[in-house]
């Protein structure tokens, strides 16, 4: 308590929520600490700046300009593909969970049943986070409560819709069952939409590739001995 009150004196209330924001993002799982990250941030900067003054002639121009791109653009680079990549994840596990969801509401169980039958019958990264939610309920939390905590760990806007639909379900007793196949639905064409994009894009890699390694050696083959020729 004593360092977070320290460096809540050294760095400002917006940066700390910008950055808890991000690891909230990364799910229950993660391991990060805004303070440590932040005090890397800084230490790293300092190191880098008088790294480049040392280093580089010009360095005492070079560096307040690199090092200002570096501490503001650390946490982009660092957190960003991370969170990418769990959205991706979870819009995978969505489409497997929410229909085995809309299975067992359709049996008759109720929601918090059903989450719990969903949840324990799929080892996925939504599925621990829906654990989570059932944990937080089973300590005391409301339902509605505990699923606005999950939106703040998800970044996915597709499961954020659904989970806001299980809210809206839960405080208003409405059916959500197609609702979920219509999202199910629009997930399973989103995911096959992904898979034709970065399909499309690899005979464009492809040519890049060839061009930057196989042409040049292509070419020294060929030419390899006559430039052997001319030179003996």
């Amino acid at each position: 308590m004593k360092n977070e009150k320290l460096f809540s004196l050294i760095y400002r209330k917006k940066t700390i929520k910008e950055i808890e924001k991000k690891i909230k993002l990364l799910g229950i799982n993660a391991k990060y600490n805004p303070y440590t990250f932040m005090n890397f941030r800084l230490l790293s900067s300092i190191f880098i700046f008088f790294m480049i003054i040392y280093l580089v002639d010009f360095g005492y121009i070079l560096a307040p300009i690199i090092v200002y791109f570096y501490y503001t653009m650390l946490p982009t680079i660092y957190f960003n593909p991370k969170i990418k990549k769990r959205s991706h994840e979870l819009d995978y596990d969505a489409m497997y969970f929410f229909e085995i969801l809309a299975l067992s509401l359709e049996s008759g169980k109720n929601l918090i049943r059903a989450l719990t039958l969903a949840s324990n019958g799929i080892n996925s990264t939504l599925s621990l986070e829906i654990r989570e939610v059932l944990r937080q309920v089973e300590l005391g939390k409301s339902l509605d409560e505990a699923l606005d905590d999950l939106k703040t760990r998800i970044p996915s806007d597709t499961v954020n819709n659904i989970i806001l639909n299980i809210k809206e379900s839960n405080l208003f007793g409405n059916s959500i069952i197609e609702s979920l196949y219509n999202q199910i639905d629009y997930i399973r064409e989103k995911l096959v939409l992904e898979q034709r994009a970065y399909i499309s894009k690899l005979p464009l890699k492809i040519s890049i590739i060839s061009v930057l390694f196989f042409i040049p050696l292509l070419l020294l083959l060929i030419l390899g001995p006559v430039i052997l020729n001319y030179f003996s």
